[in-house]
């Protein structure tokens, strides 16, 4: 009877336990645990209000940055005339906030990228109707600079509107599905240069500079898409991949008077890609290029009159030129700022506009990671950086006269901030490892005024799980260099015990998952196992100065390997730690890395690699290209990378997971590495999830993915 009982007992407990892990992991994966953590808005012109979507996106109302009090209700569904819908899905304000832009029936098309249908808002009308009367879908609108005129793109043509008088005409004509694109990206600027769109009109509303692509000569990719059809559809799209032809970019500027197009004039030899195009003035167009190696940065003012161009600043790198950091350089009347990591760490530039260096704002051995605004009346520069520690970030300004710095934020963390127009006000993000984000307002010399969202609601809520907490340590890389981590030990930690372990990494360049900022995701159900976790950024990751993150170039994945392989030895010496039950997992990137330490050691007795990488000849030509250069240019490196030559090699328990539409990292990867390993004659465990992209979103996918991977280890190891 005693037995009887205890068993009881033991099943209750048992069950009980399950179904609160399993609740946990719902609960993760359907975003319960996520906290708030940005605020979707538009700033004024002038800085001092705001304008945010309401009421489940019928209405868009004005807000006071300052107070946060409701200043006016700009657009309500309900009430606009003649307006066919009840809700939309965004907007766009006109610089002169006399009209909006809203749009609902959006189709994604890559990443970033969409078309909807667009309709316009006259406010001072209260009037609603269709953008335009063309059947196709639009993308990417542009407002002239007085807000009387839009650009946007339909079928890869550019369309002008002009609101005065309610018309509108076609100013390109030669777009053409997979061969010329006017206005918008190709897939690889949008994937790997973060821009949908190449247009802005000058600060005089009389021209409108664009990018055009020809993608005639880029190859295409395709992949079959299933959805329950008879026959399946197939999904092709122009994939420039390593080493092959890219689309070739020329910058054009449509004169709106004489309706004509003039070619700027760039030398063609060092121009493999325009990524950035902004009016400085009137008449010169900045225009950012940069070369097929990505060493060799120009920037030029064109004269678009003239279409004469003039090198306003080259920068040369031994390596390649980080093109996120370009891509935020702030044009002033008689000056620009931005960032470049001449001096081995990232840090702000202030230049004439004739290409003068005027001074260097930021100094030391720290990075900053953004440069988010500038105040052009007062002078002022704002940005993020790594100075505390590359596991934080905090908030600064700095006087571009005078080179005085002040510290902003306030509270050590995870930092990040977004300025209104011309800097007045911020919204300043903060996180650290315990907490979920503190989303506030404050001046901006860093006043806080107020607090937006502290999500209190969550944090009792996570208080009552009493979920496990991030440790920080540091541990050797292969070459002895202290790595950041983070260690995740069960709630019910003893350690006189011996744990099976799970390293996550990603480990791609200028990457960082270990950053003291709040996370509440599936590594946490997996410390509800049983398990401990460790993450540990190795060489090559960001935010520790230019040689530490491009020190893998022309060889990736061999000293990230590297360095989680002696990470791994590392923990397997601790006393708490089953040497014998190691895993590793990661995804993208991480999966790459992932089959290459389980081929380059025997420490490892299981691990899952999502959507990897296998061989970078498979992966886009700007990335790849990037950090290896072309496989003609660097084929040993390819070689000596790719996780396919190592296939023989493979130990321990392995689960390949791939979408079967992932437009980024192709299926082709997973599917190449399999016949590699079957080849091989070992044996692994493969996973597909039908008609998914990269990211396999879904809250349903996600807890399909997470159990099988955990179910995975657990079993394995």
């Amino acid at each position: 009877m005693k037995r009887n009982i205890v068993l009881l007992i033991i099943a209750v407990f048992v069950s009980v336990n399950i179904f609160g892990q399993s609740t946990l992991l719902k609960n993760i994966t359907s975003g319960k645990y996520k906290p708030s953590e940005s605020i979707d808005l538009i700033s004024s012109a002038d800085g001092e209000y705001y304008f945010k979507a309401t009421d489940a996106n019928s209405k868009i109302v004005k807000y006071s940055y300052k107070t946060g009090e409701e200043v006016e209700t700009v657009f309500d569904a309900k009430k606009a005339r003649e307006c066919p819908f009840d809700k939309f899905e965004g907007f766009l304000m006109s610089p002169d906030e006399k009209r909006l832009l809203i749009y609902i029936n959006s189709e994604r098309i890559y990443r970033h990228s969409f078309k909807a249908d667009y309709y316009y808002y006259d406010i001072r009308r209260n009037h609603v109707r269709k953008l335009t009367e063309n059947k196709s879908k639009q993308m990417v609108p542009v407002f002239s600079k007085n807000g009387r005129m839009l650009a946007y793109v339909a079928d890869n043509d550019i369309w002008l509107a002009k609101f005065d008088f309610e018309t509108e005409s076609q100013i390109t004509k030669d777009g053409e599905a997979r061969k010329i694109i006017n206005g918008a990206t190709d897939w690889v600027y949008e994937e790997e240069f973060g821009v949908t769109y190449l247009m802005d009109f000058s600060h005089d509303n009389r021209l409108l500079a664009f990018v055009r692509f020809d993608e005639s000569d880029v190859s295409e990719f395709s992949f079959q898409f299933f959805e329950g059809q008879l026959y399946p559809s197939l999904f092709s799209f122009k994939y420039p991949k390593a080493g092959e032809k890219n689309s070739k970019v020329s910058c054009n500027v449509f004169d709106i008077e004489s309706k004509t197009i003039r070619k700027v004039d760039i030398p063609e030899a060092e121009t493999e890609y325009i990524p950035k195009i902004e009016f400085v003035d009137d008449v010169q167009l900045a225009v950012v290029t940069l070369n097929r190696d990505q060493n060799n940065f120009n920037l030029y003012f064109s004269n678009t009159r003239s279409t004469v161009s003039k090198l306003i600043l080259n920068e040369k790198n031994e390596r390649y030129v980080n093109f996120v950091l370009l891509s935020t350089i702030f044009f002033l009347p008689d000056q620009f700022i931005y960032l470049s990591e001449k001096d081995g760490y990232s840090h702000i530039y202030n230049y004439s506009n004739t290409g003068v260096l005027r001074k260097q704002l930021t100094t030391g051995k720290y990075d900053v990671t953004a440069l988010l605004s500038v105040d052009p009346e007062n002078k002022v520069v704002y940005y993020e950086s790594a100075e505390e520690s590359p596991l934080k970030r905090a908030i600064y300004r700095v006087d571009i006269e005078k080179g005085n710095k002040t510290k902003l934020s306030a509270q050590t963390g995870t930092n990040t901030a977004r300025f209104s127009n011309g800097g007045k006000y911020f919204i300043n993000q903060w996180s650290d490892a315990n907490t979920p984000s503190v989303i506030s307002v404050h001046e901006a010399k860093g006043k806080q005024l107020r607090i937006i969202d502290d999500n209190k609601n969550l944090r009792d809520e996570l208080t009552k799980l009493n979920l496990p907490k991030k440790e920080f340590i540091t541990v050797k890389a292969a070459d002895g260099t202290d790595l950041n981590t983070y260690v995740i030990k069960p709630a019910n930690f003893d350690a006189s015990r011996k744990y099976p372990l799970v390293m996550l990494q990603y480990s791609g360049p200028d990457s960082q998952l270990v950053l003291d900022r709040f996370s509440a995701d599936w590594e946490l159900y997996l410390a509800s196992q049983g398990f401990v976790v460790a993450c540990v950024d190795g060489r090559g990751t960001g935010a520790r100065g230019e040689d530490f993150r491009k020190c893998t170039y022309m060889n990736m994945g061999i000293i990230e390997s590297d360095d989680q392989i002696a990470a791994a030895r590392y923990f397997a010496s601790l006393s708490y730690i089953d040497a014998n039950r190691i895993g590793i997992w990661g995804w993208s990137y991480g999966g790459y890395n992932a089959l290459l330490c389980m081929s380059r050691s025997d420490v490892f007795k299981a691990g899952v690699a999502i959507a990897p990488v296998t061989d970078w000849r498979f992966y886009d030509s700007v990335y790849t290209e990037r950090f290896m250069r072309t496989p003609q240019q660097n084929m040993a490196g390819y070689e000596k990378g790719s996780p396919i030559n190592y296939a023989s090699s493979l130990t321990g328990n392995l689960l390949l997971i791939h979408g079967s539409a992932d437009d980024n990292v192709h299926y082709q990867n997973t599917m190449e590495y399999a016949k590699a390993l079957v080849n091989a004659n070992k044996h692994f465990d493969m996973f597909t999830f039908t008609d998914k992209e990269h990211s396999i979103l879904g809250a349903q996918s996600r807890e399909y993915l997470y159990t099988k991977v955990v179910n995975f280890f657990s079993k394995n190891m």
